[in-house]
């Protein structure tokens, strides 16, 4: 087997996919000598520019290598042709709910409205799953820190985050769970969730009951006995909304699982689907290929607007802009942000950019959606789960053992994660780096995705991986 990879044939370096006595496994090496100040060029584009003269040959990496980006860039819309064309939609087996949405779970969900009830929210859980759990895909409870002594935006984030919660259709029923003096309590936290489904959604404040548990079991014991009467029945993949996240990222992550995941994309967006990109940190250095990808010139603003407010984010917290990768990205070989955003936006494959989605927005449109946030795991999860993603397809390289409440499809860039962590990794793609070509692996994952859809369980849903986490930007009272 060859020791390196050259990705694009511009690039003037390549990645070790074998470690030798100089270069560790999923790092640089270049192909050519390289004077300081010169660019070095991976997926095609800049990465950054070497800080000394480097030798053909050499490890190249933080030490003799820096980003290129500094300060807010000036964008020009330049539209890309996409090359694409529409294909017929394939089925799945999904829940065709009463508000025209499609569910691919039909379970029960308990949303806390406040922190302070979290504890109740969990015994519920507890006491329902053996009563109930037969009736339904399950009963889970979801606490979170916040609802109470939040003001202005962070407290708009968190209710529309759950309110996308309580809408999501992977829920058959939903107990919505109250205290009672929170600032979110259930009058406040109502008109977040538009119209809904009485018979779908019910509430319940802790302080106005004797016993809450008991009061709580009886409300699950009706939602449960109306989700067994659910169905499920084929369904179009023009209804499938995908989630596209990458964590514990190592150099192979842009090289193998997250364009396999960027060809799924293309697949289910040809089919009329969508797919959700979040993680804008993660786009800086990249965003012009995103930019160069909307669908028209208002789209190309909305992803202007949405990276120069982030850029804006950091500096107003008198934070470095460019500080990313994570220390264990570094150990597994990105150097500089441009590389990892290079790679992770890959994800994305060739896609138009059809919407930007603020923080708590739901997904509408077909095609490509950009939405923001962050790029924690946890928080970009639950933000794509509250944006209507029926699953997430997670790139790791590292590996990480996190769920959404929704299925979460853990991808391997490499085989040795997929086969250290198996009750981890759903796919390993790292057997495009062992010669199977990645059209094959798309086919394999693409089946995958539909029995996920059809009902198959992920690993997380398997061991019970299931968290929430919500974007918090202000003071706490």
């Amino acid at each position: 087997m060859k020791k390196f990879i050259r990705i694009s044939p511009r690039d003037n370096v390549a990645v070790a996919i074998e470690a030798t006595t100089t270069i560790p496994f999923g790092h640089k090496v270049a192909l050519c000598d390289i004077g300081a100040g010169e660019n070095i060029v991976k997926y095609g584009f800049p990465i950054g520019h070497a800080t000394k003269d480097i030798k053909s040959g050499e490890h190249i990496h933080t030490h003799n290598l820096k980003t290129n980006l500094s300060g807010v860039v000036e964008y020009t819309y330049n539209k890309v042709h996409n090359v694409y064309r529409e294909k017929p939609a394939r089925t799945f087996d999904g829940y065709l709910r009463k508000n025209g949405k499609v569910g691919i779970r039909n379970e029960i969900w308990i949303i806390p409205t406040v922190g302070c009830v979290n504890r109740t929210a969990e015994l519920i859980q507890k006491e329902a799953g053996p009563k109930f759990g037969h009736l339904c895909d399950g009963i889970f409870a979801y606490p979170h820190p916040y609802g109470c002594s939040q003001m202005g935006a962070d407290q708009s984030y968190t209710q529309k985050i759950l309110a996308g919660l309580v809408n999501h259709p992977n829920a058959a029923g939903v107990l919505v769970l109250g205290l009672g003096c929170e600032n979110n309590n259930i009058d406040v936290f109502r008109p977040f969730l538009g119209r809904y489904n009485e018979d779908r959604v019910k509430f319940l404040v802790t302080q106005n009951v004797t016993d809450e548990i008991d009061e709580a079991l009886k409300i699950i014991g009706q939602l449960a006995e109306a989700a067994s009467r659910e169905k499920r029945e084929k369904v179009g993949t023009d209804r499938l909304i995908i989630g596209l996240k990458c964590g514990a990222s190592d150099a192979f992550s842009g090289i193998t699982a997250n364009p396999l995941c960027g060809k799924i994309t293309d697949e289910i967006t040809a089919e009329k689907g969508s797919a959700i990109l979040t993680e804008v940190p993660e786009m800086f250095g990249a965003e012009t290929i995103l930019m160069d990808r909307a669908t028209d010139q208002d789209t190309f603003y909305r992803i202007v607007h949405m990276i120069n407010g982030f850029k804006e984010y950091y500096t107003t917290h008198n934070q470095v802009i460019y500080e990313n990768p994570s220390p264990g990205n570094k150990a597994g070989g990105i150097s500089t942000l441009e590389e990892k955003s290079l790679g992770c936006i890959q994800k994305g494959g060739q896609a138009e950019v059809t919407a930007v989605l603020d923080y708590g927005d739901t997904c509408s449109k077909k095609g490509l959606n950009l939405l923001t946030g962050p790029g924690n795991d946890i928080v970009s999860c639950t933000n794509m789960t509250a944006a209507g993603a029926h699953m997430i397809l997670f790139t790791t390289g590292r590996g990480t053992p996190l769920g959404a409440p929704v299925p979460t499809v853990k991808i391997s860039s490499n085989s040795g994660l997929a086969q250290r962590k198996p009750a981890w990794i759903d796919y390993n793609a790292g057997k495009i780096l062992e010669g199977m070509r990645i059209e094959d692996c798309a086919g394999e994952l693409l089946q995958f995705i539909i029995e996920v859809a059809s009902g198959r369980k992920t690993k997380n849903e398997e061991h019970g991986y299931r968290e929430i986490a919500i974007f918090k930007d202000g003071v706490t009272l």
